[in-house]
């Protein structure tokens, strides 16, 4: 099924740049100048992928994500001309993706896009149910169960949920997340993982300030307590 993508960006220029470059590669796309009709475009639309500035008039990026992440979790990579680690860290905070700093080459959007893509809509060669404690994920349907409770899960969430659970003890340094989630080939730095966990936990913690499931090993990581 072919694949359709917001692009949200005030600049003109670069929407028909990358409108027609992803339509070159296969793509259907939609776009928005500002967050004001990308909220209107993501309900009409119903994108697998939206690519958003975050600095525009009207309504930036961020309050996009804001209230968008309120109706759905459409996979989300960040255009950004700052390279501020936390300007970063506010839009994945927000539940974003990735995210592309400007000026950025076609081919490594496309590497970007692809990626997140599979992470959202692909599952493994076999199914696979995971159960620890009160949480199940089902990598088939791609949903998250705590107790009787489905929740939202953003791509990244999701498969950062599935690499704990897969092996409960185990301690995953931020690098093996990383990789795992990103890929190191996309150059993302660690602190993107403690966002992520961060988020992560406050979806499926009873009490994501004394965290049950998710551990932090101080100095090494991350990991998936043992029932």
């Amino acid at each position: 099924m072919v694949k359709k993508i917001l692009v949200v960006d005030d600049e003109e220029r670069l929407v028909s740049l990358v409108k027609a470059y992803l339509e070159q590669e296969g793509y259907r796309v939609a776009t928005a100048k500002d967050g004001k009709e990308a909220l209107i475009a993501a309900r009409t639309e119903k994108p697998d992928l939206i690519i958003l500035d975050i600095m525009m008039p009207e309504m930036d990026g961020y309050e996009f994500m804001r209230l968008h992440r309120r109706e759905q979790n459409t996979p989300i990579i960040l255009l950004t001309a700052k390279v501020d680690k936390d300007d970063k860290v506010v839009g994945l905070e927000l539940g974003a993706d990735d995210y592309v700093t400007k000026p950025f080459r076609p081919r490594e959007l496309l590497a970007r896009i692809r990626a997140v893509l599979r992470r959202s809509g692909e599952t493994e060669p076999t199914a696979e149910t995971l159960h620890h404690a009160d949480i199940t994920l089902d990598r088939e349907s791609h949903n998250v169960r705590v107790g009787e409770s489905f929740v939202n899960l953003t791509p990244s969430e999701f498969d950062l949920l599935a690499v704990l659970m897969s092996s409960p003890g185990r301690v995953f340094s931020r690098l093996d997340l990383l990789d795992h989630i990103q890929g190191v080939a996309y150059g993302g730095y660690e602190r993107t993982i403690d966002v992520h966990i961060k988020n992560l936990r406050s979806k499926i913690e009873p009490d994501p300030s004394s965290p049950r499931y998710i551990e932090t090993i101080y100095g090494v990581g991350y990991r998936f307590t043992r029932e």
